[in-house]
């Protein structure tokens, strides 16, 4: 086989996968501080800005497995270069979009690219780079990914206050482009002809199930839990996800390997990791229109105030690996849980009188508390596993935070729009004015501007705190819990728990060449 190990080109191609890995890495949260100003815009309700997040992270998490499996059978190059033209595609048509239904749709087209980009640009490197170059390669790409999140809430509000929303999807079309080209003009094509076929039935199941479990929370606050299409779509994702679990069992090389979760380090340090996602991507659904709604933040000042979160992630990167090592991944885990379970705790006890200084402090801590849950966890999870099992374990871990991510906007959303509508005082409001101000604290705005009416601005800013300290308060109940399974089933330090230190990829590797 050919290789580019000594070809100089190769540096260039690392930087287009990191062009890359920087568009996937803000494109985590760039949608956050964009939906206030797409809800006024486009009329868009609390559920539906829930389907315009989850949309992505649905369709991302369903074939996160399969795209590294159609890399390994039709050549990882391809797949990539596939993966950006979707992407690509996908941005285009978030662009143009005139309605929230083509945004969502926009969006899951974007979590199909982003499913093949994210594993197949890590598995090229070592058909780039030699032995020794290879962990420097891996940082840097990793690092990419990490540097995105700050910098999406940053871009973001930076784009919506020169342009139109659109912009926060234009702005991948170029990062894309490039990633194609050097793609085609400086990648090798590899393959692993051995590796299992993709199981089209498990996908389809893995979509469908999540789905429909998705879909049934995000109605229910506007239905009610007890609507006959609530219950089906309950049910039916009860079945699917049966199903998936009994296929998976009995094909000879599954997709999603359950008998990995007889590990009980990676079962539970998997659990960790997936609760710790449910936590933050729900307090980063909640939190935007906070900031910008109700303190009144533009969209540029709404990404800049998220920042202390992200130095409280800085900090435990350079922290938490260490204490890893000193005290054991079971008590850094648990102690991270109980720090986060503290900060959302905290964040419950916002007024609508507090400011931002009280909501940066907890936010610092809130970011304090996600380094030292999830990095550890990852570590342990894998390092719980043997060596050849490593591969499919990073699979089904990451696809269980895909996972605990949609869950989190899925539940916690539909949550504060249910505390939200209760608590609005829509009195003497017209049917159809209370019914629109009861979609969002955004609509509320609105209508309460169209109407001149300082009470309905008064109570949806009210309402709306009042949801979000709700929303905080079962996140800081499942994180206590959560910490709480941890010190109880996680399994003691032991010498082999070095490797927990090692850094978290998306995470940590931003830090290390720093």
């Amino acid at each position: 086989m050919v290789t580019t190990t000594l070809n100089p080109r190769r540096w260039w191609a690392l930087g287009a996968l990191v062009a890359s890995m920087l568009t996937l890495g803000f494109d985590t949260t760039i949608l956050n501080v964009a939906l206030p100003t797409m809800a006024a815009d486009l009329g868009a309700s609390t559920g539906e800005q829930q389907w315009m997040a989850d949309s992505y992270v649905i369709v991302f998490a369903a074939l996160m497995l399969p795209a590294g499996l159609l890399g390994d059978r039709f050549g990882r190059r391809r797949m990539l270069i596939a993966g950006l033209g979707v992407f690509l595609a996908g941005s285009l048509l978030g662009a143009l979009a005139g309605d929230v239904n083509w945004v969502i749709v926009a969006r899951a087209l974007m979590g199909v690219g982003a499913a093949l980009i994210t594993p197949l640009a890590l598995s090229v490197l070592p058909t780039m780079f030699d032995t020794d170059e290879q962990p420097r390669a891996t940082a840097i790409v990793s690092a990419a990914s990490a540097l995105g999140l700050p910098l999406g809430p940053i871009i973001g509000g930076w784009l919506l206050n020169h342009f139109w929303w659109g912009s926060v999807f234009l702005v991948n079309v170029p990062m894309a482009a490039i990633g194609i080209a050097a793609c085609v003009f400086l990648l090798p094509e590899t393959r692993d002809p051995a590796s299992p076929k993709v199981d089209t039935l498990s996908t389809a199941l893995t979509a469908t199930g999540l789905g429909a479990l998705v879909y049934a929370i995000i109605e229910a606050p506007t239905r009610g839990w007890g609507d006959p299409l609530v219950l089906g779509m309950l049910a039916a994702a009860v079945v699917l996800i049966a199903a998936l679990v009994v296929r998976e069992r009995r094909v000879e090389r599954p997709m999603l390997d359950m008998t990995l979760l007889a590990h009980r380090g990676f079962l539970f340090n998997t659990i960790a990791a997936t609760l710790v996602m449910f936590v933050l991507s729900g307090l980063l659904f909640v939190l935007p229109p906070y900031l910008q709604a109700v303190l009144g933040n533009d969209a540029l000042g709404t990404g800049v105030r998220l920042l202390p979160m992200m130095g409280g992630i800085l900090l435990a990167s350079r922290t938490a690996p260490q204490a890893a090592v000193r005290f054991g991944g079971r008590a850094t885990v648990s102690a991270g849980l109980v720090i986060l379970a503290f900060a959302a705790i905290l964040g419950s006890r916002t007024s609508i009188d507090s400011g931002y200084g009280y909501t940066a402090l907890w936010l610092s801590v809130t970011g304090l508390g996600f380094g030292f849950a999830l990095m550890p966890a990852m570590g342990n999870a894998l390092a719980a596993l043997p060596r050849d099992r490593a591969g499919s374990g990073s699979g089904l871990l990451m696809t269980m935070r895909q996972v605990g991510g949609a869950i989190g906007i899925a539940l916690l959303g539909s949550l504060l729009a249910g505390t939200f509508r209760d608590r609005l005082d829509v009195t003497g409001l017209p049917a159809g004015a209370a019914d629109t101000a009861g979609e969002s604290v955004v609509a509320a705005h609105l209508v309460a501007e169209k109407t001149g009416s300082a009470d309905l601005l008064a109570s949806a800013d009210s309402a709306y705190v009042h949801g979000m300290g709700v929303v905080l308060l079962v996140c800081g109940i499942a994180a206590l819990v959560s910490a709480l399974v941890a010190a109880a089933f996680l399994p003691k330090p032991a010498a082999r728990e070095r490797a927990a230190g090692s850094p978290e990829p998306d995470m940590v590797a931003a830090t290390e060449d720093a």
